[in-house]
């Protein structure tokens, strides 16, 4: 069973007994550690399965239970008590048969976990539960009992080298790898300084450099989080200059996000200076009318916003907002 948080893959491979109707917690699965007759492990924990060692892969590094833990491969053990408690162990020996060989010098890490109550679940089974965008919850589901322990991921870290190598490879060779870099570095508790870089080589310096809005923009909202905000401005301005219809639009609808209205509806009045007539300067209008609680002026731009809308759901989005004016609501 496999489960992928954020670019990070999770992998446990196991056998499944069934319950047949045995006592499992206890009996066939004794608590504590035990000696199993053969091995050498003269006290061995639960395969956490059955036949060949359990194992579980990151490809990353993790955390379990909030404990750090090396990428790699792990004999996945478990040591159950009788208090509804258990002890999950990853062993860097993975490729013992079942736990006969273990041995406590191989142990990566030990957590500690609580056992669940659950319905009957005849074939033991792991399941991921609780997937997050950074974590995960691994369960192994058997007879009437769970035992979870929660997986974390820095995804942002992982991401970010995976970035730089990519950047340093074939992917770099391509304007937009820099740009998708330095948007995600931004927006993702990245080195503001490190994602400047990478916006500005796609602005100029590389055989692929090319000025546009969209870097531009970029840059600018980096600069802005460096609190460099009389630079930001200058970038914008040049960035206004060669905005089209919807790029400029965007750009007010990101102000609005920002709550700089004042801002926001300048841009708009730009727009529709530029575009007269044009899908969709009207509706930009509207939302920043909208914004400032000016609800009036901003039904009468999406009126004639609603006569431009170039498809039926734009003509649907404009009739939803329409009966959230008429009711004295923000569309934003």
């Amino acid at each position: 069973v496999t489960q992928r948080i954020g670019i990070s893959d999770i992998i446990i491979v196991y056998s499944r007994p069934s319950v047949n109707d045995r006592e499992i917690w206890g009996k066939l699965v004794p608590y504590g550690m035990n000696n199993l007759g053969f091995g050498t492990a003269k006290e061995s924990p639960w395969r956490a399965g059955a036949n060949e060692n359990t194992t579980i892969k990151f490809t990353d590094d993790v955390t379990i239970e909030g404990k750090p833990l090396k990428a790699g491969k792990y004999g996945l053990h478990m040591v159950i008590n009788p208090d509804n408690s258990a002890t999950i162990i990853f062993s860097k020996n993975h490729q013992a048969w079942g736990s006969y060989f273990y041995d406590p010098v191989d142990d990566a890490l030990r957590v500690d976990v609580s056992m669940k109550d659950i319905s009957h679940t005849e074939q033991l089974t792991y399941i991921f539960n609780e997937v997050e965008a950074n974590s995960a919850v691994a369960s192994l589901n058997w007879e009437k009992k769970q035992v979870p322990f929660k997986i974390g991921v820095d995804v942002s870290k992982v991401v970010l080298a995976d970035i730089r190598h990519k950047l340093e490879n074939a992917p770099g060779f391509q304007r937009q790898t820099w740009e998708q870099a330095a948007n995600f570095s931004m927006n993702n508790g990245g080195d503001l300084e490190e994602a400047l870089g990478w916006i500005n080589s796609t602005i100029e310096g590389m055989f692929f450099s090319e000025k546009n809005f969209g870097n531009l923009n970029t840059k600018a909202q980096i600069l802005n989080k460096l609190n460099r905000s009389a630079e930001a401005d200058a970038v914008m301005d040049e960035a206004m200059g060669m905005a089209t219809v919807f790029e400029r639009h965007g750009y007010g609808r990101q102000l609005i996000g920002q709550g700089k209205k004042d801002k926001a509806l300048e841009i708009f009045k730009m727009n529709a200076k530029k575009h007269k007539g044009e899908w969709p300067v009207d509706y930009g209008l509207a939302r920043a009318y909208s914004a400032m609680g000016n609800y009036s002026a901003a039904i009468k731009h999406l009126k004639i916003a609603a006569t431009r809308a170039p498809d039926a759901p734009n003509k649907n989005a404009i009739a939803a907002n329409m009966a959230k004016l008429e009711k004295g609501e923000d569309i934003n």
